[in-house]
C-alpha cells in the first residue's frame, strides 16, 4: 500500500515537472520565433522627417518635415493608418513639434530661432499661429544657428538644442542645449556644442542621455530637474566617428534606441554596460528619429529623410517596428 502510495506521488511529481517544463520550453520558443519586423506606414516622402512624438491621447505620432519643398507639421493617425500634413505661412523652417500640457489642439513649435504657439486640428492643411513663446539669441555670434532637436523633460519643461550646419564637415561649436521654464523663462544649460540632437531620460536609471551629433557617443548626465542643469558627465556609448548618431529614445527597461543617420539603422543599447545589443536595419539611409508608441507602447516609430539625389526611393517615409518584446512609455507633453 505505502509503495503504491509513494508510486503514485512520483509520478505525480513527474507530470508537474513535465508540464512545467513544456510551458517554459515553448514560452520560451515562441518569444524567440517572434521576429523584429520593420514596416513602412502610410506617410508622404518627406525630404527630412523627423522629431517623432507619440501623443498617447489622440494615438498618433507627430512629427516635421524641417526643411521640404514647404516645412510641414505631420500626424500618423494609428487607428486610420494615414498621415495628415499642414503648413505654417511664412515659416520656412519647421523645427520640431510637441503637444501642450491640458490641451488636444495646440503645439509648441520650433522655427528658425523661435518657438511658437500654434493650434492645428490634426487634419486641417494649415496650422494657426498663436503667439511667440519664446526665442534664441540672434545676434552675430549666433545668426548661423537654428532650432534642432527638442523634447518636454519628466515634469514638461522644455530641453532643445541649436545647430551651426547640416553636417559635421561644416560645422562649428556655436550650438546650445537650452532649458525653457514658463515662470524663469529660457536658460543655458550647455555650450559649444556641433549639432545638438536627441535626448531622452530614462526612468530607469535616473538619468538624461543626449546625443551631439558630431560626436561619436551617447553621453550620460545627471539632470536637475528644478533648474534643468547637468553635472557628472559620463560616456553611456560610443562608436566610431564615421557613424553619426541622431535621434534618441528607451525603453522601460532602461535600453537606449539611437538613429544613424547614413548609417540604416537603429542601435539598441545598454546604456550602463554601453554595449550595443541590436541593430536593426531600414531601407533607408538617413534614420533621424525614434518613438515608443501604439496603444501598448510596443511598437517603435522610426522617421527617415531623403535629403540628396541618391537616396533610395524608399527613403523619406515613416516607419514601424514590432516584435521587439520593449516597451516604452508616454512622452511629456510641454509648459508654455
Amino acid at each position: 500500500m505505502f509503495r503504491l502510495k509513494y508510486l503514485f506521488y512520483f509520478i505525480l511529481v513527474v507530470v508537474i515537472a513535465v508540464v512545467v517544463f513544456c510551458i517554459v520550453f515553448f514560452t520560451v520558443r515562441s518569444k524567440k520565433e517572434v521576429e523584429v519586423e520593420v514596416a513602412v506606414l502610410r506617410s508622404p516622402r518627406s525630404y527630412c522627417a523627423t522629431r517623432g512624438h507619440w501623443d498617447e491621447n489622440t494615438q498618433s505620432l507627430y512629427y516635421v518635415d524641417i526643411e521640404g519643398p514647404d516645412a510641414t507639421l505631420l500626424r500618423y493617425d494609428f487607428a486610420e493608418q494615414k498621415t495628415y500634413s499642414a503648413t505654417m505661412d511664412d515659416e520656412p523652417i519647421l523645427t520640431f513639434i510637441l503637444p501642450v500640457v491640458n490641451t488636444t489642439d495646440e503645439f509648441l513649435v520650433g522655427t528658425q530661432n523661435r518657438a511658437i504657439l500654434i493650434q492645428w486640428d490634426g487634419k486641417s492643411t494649415k496650422g494657426q499661429l498663436l503667439r511667440s513663446v519664446f526665442e534664441i539669441p540672434t545676434d552675430f555670434s549666433f545668426k548661423p544657428n537654428r532650432f534642432n532637436g527638442a523634447k518636454a523633460d519628466p515634469i514638461g519643461n522644455f530641453v532643445g538644442g541649436t545647430q551651426y550646419a547640416n553636417d559635421c564637415l561644416n560645422h562649428s561649436t556655436t550650438a546650445y542645449l537650452y532649458h525653457y521654464n514658463p515662470i524663469k523663462g529660457l536658460t543655458t544649460i550647455r555650450s559649444n556644442l556641433f549639432i545638438s540632437n536627441g535626448l531622452t531620460w530614462s526612468e530607469k536609471t535616473n538619468k538624461l542621455y543626449y546625443i551631439d551629433s558630431c560626436v561619436p557617443k551617447v553621453s550620460e548626465f545627471d539632470y536637475d530637474i528644478a533648474t534643468g542643469s547637468l553635472s557628472n558627465e559620463r560616456i553611456a556609448y560610443s562608436t566610431s566617428p564615421d557613424i553619426v548618431l541622431d535621434g534618441l529614445t528607451n525603453d522601460n527597461d532602461g535600453n537606449l534606441y539611437i538613429t544613424t543617420f547614413g548609417g540604416s539603422k537603429v542601435f539598441k543599447v545598454d546604456p550602463v554596460e554601453g554595449k550595443l545589443l541590436q541593430e536593426i536595419e531600414f531601407p533607408a539611409k538617413q534614420v533621424t528619429s525614434v518613438a515608443f508608441g501604439g496603444p501598448n507602447f510596443d511598437i517603435l516609430f522610426v522617421t527617415t529623410a531623403a535629403r540628396g539625389d541618391d537616396q533610395p526611393e524608399a527613403a523619406g517615409y515613416l516607419y514601424q517596428v514590432t516584435g521587439l518584446n520593449s516597451i516604452g512609455s508616454a512622452a511629456m507633453k510641454v509648459n508654455v
